[in-house]
């Protein structure tokens, strides 16, 4: 109770809270550039084609000639409806690199338009990541583009669980990928393109064929000539294996040279013995009787008259 002719103040306690401090210009423009930087993320911008580089791996086995048209075409009558992803180039300033959606890129370019693209600050992991997960979620595919994709991973120093996690996919899966996509190179595989009706078993034939270098020689060569490059990629496959597992000709013996012989008469005509020469020797048959078992028991003092006649015959003729 307050005294006589003293005053209380009335004091309530504060429920406010003290006024934030303000930020400095440095850390207000940083976080206008953060804030920047990720709405432009979520942002699709045009892109003109030709300042996008290639990056990340391969993960298409060609284009073809009938699939871009009509992907040219629905470009052309509807527009891009899905964009591209890209990210700044890392080393040339006002350049990017394209991390999934080739397809259209070279589409666009063909047709000169500008690339509908959303850009992210992506490093070498983020990007081969971002490129796999999207590959997953894409039906046409076939199995040696994702093969070839892993086997690509796999070359430039990825481990395993990487690999699995952009292709989605578990690890003896990846293993099975992997001995068929590190079986070929890639330029074979650009020869022989995506092959969509062809699966791992038909593949898998392949690699062991290709194991055996006579198969894989006849299969490159023939992949040289013209009558290959007019067949269409399923076709290709099966023309490549066709020929891998087709046995070489075996060789043809050589001909037998028929013998050479002479028959051998006396100086009346009558028939004496019979000579019948090849590469192997000499045979001499005699018919008269009796006269055969002279030569036999006289045999070493005649073939050493002749052998003696022969000598001197082949000493005159060097003279």
């Amino acid at each position: 109770m307050a005294r006589k002719g003293i005053l209380t103040p009335n004091i309530t306690p504060r429920t406010d809270t003290p006024a934030p401090r303000r930020q400095g210009p440095a850390a207000a423009v940083g976080a206008l550039q953060s804030s920047l930087s990720k709405l432009q993320e979520n942002a699709v911008q045009d892109i003109d084609p030709s300042l996008i580089d290639m990056a990340g791996m391969e993960d298409r086995l060609g284009f073809y000639n009938e699939e871009q048209k009509r992907l040219k075409e629905s470009l052309k009558a509807y527009g891009q409806q899905v964009p591209v992803l890209l990210r700044p180039h890392p080393t040339a300033r006002g350049r990017y690199e394209i991390v999934y959606g080739r397809r259209r890129l070279a589409a666009l370019r063909d047709l000169g338009m500008p690339v509908r693209a959303m850009v992210r600050q992506l490093d070498d992991h983020a990007l081969v990541m971002a490129q796999g997960q999207e590959n997953t979620e894409r039906t046409d595919l076939s199995f040696i583009e994702k093969a070839s994709f892993a086997a690509q991973l796999d070359a430039a120093g990825y481990d395993r669980q990487t690999i699995a996690a952009a292709l989605a996919m578990d690890m003896p899966m990846v293993s099975r990928m992997l001995k068929v996509g590190t079986a070929f190179d890639l330029a074979f595989l650009r020869q022989i393109g995506r092959a969509p009706s062809v699966g791992r078993d038909r593949w898998m034939t392949l690699v062991e064929k290709f194991k055996n270098e006579g198969a894989r020689n006849r299969a490159t060569a023939f992949m040289n000539r013209p009558e290959f490059a007019v067949l269409g990629t399923d076709d290709r496959f099966d023309a490549v294996l066709r020929i891998a597992e087709k046995q070489p000709d075996a060789k043809a013996p050589a001909p037998k040279v028929p013998a050479r012989k002479a028959s051998i008469t006396t100086p009346d005509g009558t028939p004496l013995a019979t000579l019948s020469a090849s590469d192997k020797g000499v045979n001499l048959a005699v018919r008269t009787e009796g006269f055969d078992r002279w030569i036999e028991e006289n045999a070493d003092d005649l073939l050493n008259e002749w052998f003696a006649r022969w000598q001197s015959a082949q000493a005159t003729d060097q003279d």
